[in-house]
């Protein structure tokens, strides 16, 4: 009888034993239960964490925000003492008026210079008129003399009368070439006092950006991280002060390269997150990573030894999350997931998700 009771106890501990084995492998979705169900518990959410750094060196003279705090795009994190760049701006709106200012005497040059040349036009015209008079009465006075009218004293004295209209007609074509060259001249330098009030201006316009920098504001509307610049503390170029979080997650599901036979974008993708009870979410494949996590890693694996072991690797799938659910506003990077996605759906299934 204690043989029987022994054997019935045996049998019953074997049966215990096989159905637990039996659920292992169901809950762990291996064979003879490895149905159509890929799941993965290496997975995050993911979001894009931006490092708030300024790019001015000087004392922090106001810090109005806190750790955690909400923000809009435009919102004001840190500002640094502007005392010196303020006089930066000053000082180059200064240069950039004396500047124009040359530039604008310049102008009253070339047309001082454009008036001087056509002054000398006007007397060459003169000197031309007074030549051809003379030239008449040189004329006149020769003919005279051949005849014994004229005497010669009054001959010579408009041949020299001639002579002298001769020369007033060079010296102003040569006044005119000279107040041509000055204009010329002018110009010439009007170029360079261009370039100098371009100049100005961008210093102008560099000194208003150094202004605007002095104030550093959120990039994008989301939640600060913890703001690490402090009231008074002396910031760089490049030293972090705080970082800002975008409203905006998705998840990254590391699977294994043996499970990604028959998955593609669009299809539907079911998650739960630990840190809120194990709350479930849907999503959809947006895309797939263009290499292998180990890929990215900064120290790769070297495999060409003698003892070499096959470990299948892992290849990230990015996961859209689908708007209007609940507790999707509670979702922040770096929560752990798991994921699951049915491969059963099909092609019909991938495409009116990738539809919608």
């Amino acid at each position: 009888m204690t043989k029987i009771f022994r054997s019935i106890a045996t049998y019953i501990a074997l049966f215990i034993g096989a159905a637990g084995i039996l659920v292992v492998l169901y809950a762990w979705n291996l064979p003879p239960f490895h149905g159509s169900v890929e799941m993965t518990n290496d997975a995050y959410v993911r979001g894009q964490v931006t490092l708030l750094s300024p790019q001015l060196a000087g004392y922090l003279v106001e810090v109005p925000v806190q750790d955690y705090q909400k923000v809009r795009k435009g919102d004001l994190v840190a500002r640094i003492d502007d005392r010196i760049y303020t006089q930066k701006l000053e000082q180059a709106k200064a240069t950039l008026a004396a500047a124009e200012a040359a530039l604008a005497n310049s102008e009253q040059s070339r047309k001082s210079g454009e008036a001087k040349i056509a002054s000398a036009k006007a007397a060459i015209e003169s000197t031309k008129a007074a030549l051809q008079a003379a030239s008449t009465a040189h004329a006149r006075t020769e003919s005279l003399l051949e005849k014994n009218i004229a005497s010669q004293s009054e001959a010579e004295k408009n041949r020299a009368a001639f002579d002298q209209a001769q020369a007033a007609v060079h010296q102003a074509e040569a006044a005119a070439l000279v107040a041509e060259q000055d204009l010329n001249t002018i110009v010439v330098s009007r170029r360079s006092l261009e370039a100098n009030v371009e100049s100005a201006r961008a210093a102008v316009r560099l000194a208003e950006i150094d202004l605007q920098n002095t104030r550093i504001v959120a990039p994008q509307d989301g939640t600060l991280g913890e703001v690490t610049g402090r009231l008074g503390q002396y910031v760089s170029v490049g030293t972090q002060i705080g970082s800002v979080v975008p409203d905006r997650v998705w998840v990254v599901a590391n699977f294994k390269e043996t499970q990604l036979d028959g998955m593609k974008p669009g299809q539907q993708v079911t998650f739960t997150v630990d840190a809120l009870g194990h709350q479930a979410f849907t999503g959809h494949i947006e895309r797939f990573a263009p290499a292998t996590g180990s890929e990215f890693s900064v120290i790769k694996a070297d495999n060409a030894t003698g003892n070499f072991t096959k470990v299948a690797q892992r290849i990230p799938v990015r996961i859209a999350i689908e708007p209007q659910q609940p507790f999707t506003d509670r979702l922040v990077p770096g929560m752990s997931v798991v994921a699951s996605v049915d491969l059963a759906q099909g092609d019909a299934a991938a495409a009116r998700t990738a539809a919608n």
